[in-house]
């Protein structure tokens, strides 16, 4: 919650933080569950408990929300990782880069929860995403240490990747089902 109220302090904390693993297991993991199991109850509270069709929707819902949320933090964090070092002259370090990109997706990881639970509110999230670039930002400089005339572009090009990597493989995922089934 501090990420979200206060960026600029959290990822202050967050750089303390000797063990850069632990964002898998304190941090994106339980998140990516609690937004699996908000779009599984969600799913299942509009499609109703009527039969195995709804089980297997709400199923397929909770999975494709799951592998996207995880598919997109990894490649997301691999690709700013490429970024780092190709375009603002930094040193590989993935480990550093899958730890900014846990916690930056954490507004995606709030938002989620809410629409899986409440649908009617995803236009709201979609301009609450926005949010995330301010705590890119600040994640930016506090945990990265991106010199200060690269920051804007950096943020930028994070904040694009970080949104856009888990749409574009839920999207992938929902054809995959389409055709497969």
């Amino acid at each position: 919650m501090i990420l979200i109220s206060s960026p600029a302090r959290a990822w202050e904390e967050i750089r303390l933080d000797e063990d850069k693993r632990r964002v898998f297991v304190n941090f994106a993991y339980p998140m990516i569950g609690f937004c699996g199991l908000s779009v599984f109850i969600g799913s299942l509270l509009a499609k109703g408990w009527a039969g195995p069709e709804s089980f297997q929707y709400a199923m397929t819902q909770c999975c494709a929300v799951a592998v996207s949320l995880f598919g997109g933090y990894f490649l997301a964090a691999y690709l700013i990782n490429g970024l780092c070092v190709r375009m603002f002259k930094m040193k590989s370090d993935i480990l550093l880069t899958q730890q900014f990109a846990g916690y930056a997706l954490v507004v995606v990881f709030m938002l989620q929860i809410i629409i899986g639970l409440l649908p009617d509110f995803n236009i709201i999230a979609l301009l609450l995403q926005f949010y995330t670039i301010y705590v890119v930002w600040e994640g930016a400089d506090k945990l990265m240490e991106v010199e200060e005339k690269y920051r804007l572009r950096f943020t930028i090009l994070a904040s694009i990747l970080l949104l856009a990597c888990p749409m574009v493989i839920q999207v992938i995922f929902n054809k995959l089902m389409v055709v497969l089934n």
